[in-house]
C-alpha cells in the first residue's frame, strides 16, 4: 500500500477526511496543506498554541474517537513534530 495520503500540516487528520476539504486561505481559496479544523481565513483556529499543548489536544480528541490514550500519544508524538507548522516550534 502507497502512503500519498495527504495530512494536514498541523494535526495530522487525512485531508481527504475534512469535510470542508482543506482550510481557507486569508483570500478565501483553500488551503491544500491545512484542513478546515486548522485554519480558517488565513489563520490558525488555535493560535498561539504550543507544539505540546497540540498534542495534548490530539491525544485528548483520538481518545473521544476510542483509540487508546498510549496509542494516541504515540502517533501525536510521531507525527505532529515532523509537520510544515510544527518543524521549526
Amino acid at each position: 500500500m502507497e502512503n500519498n495520503v495527504k495530512i494536514c500540516q498541523s494535526c495530522g487528520m487525512p485531508l481527504e477526511k475534512d469535510p470542508n476539504k482543506g482550510g481557507t486561505n486569508a483570500d478565501g481559496s483553500k488551503s491544500d496543506i491545512y484542513c478546515s479544523f486548522c485554519l480558517q481565513n488565513g489563520k490558525f483556529t488555535d493560535e498561539g498554541i504550543s507544539l505540546q499543548e497540540k498534542i495534548a489536544k490530539n491525544v485528548q480528541i483520538a481518545v473521544r474517537m476510542g483509540m487508546p490514550e498510549e496509542k494516541a500519544r504515540a502517533l501525536a508524538e510521531s507525527t505532529l513534530p515532523n509537520l510544515a507548522r510544527w518543524k521549526n516550534a
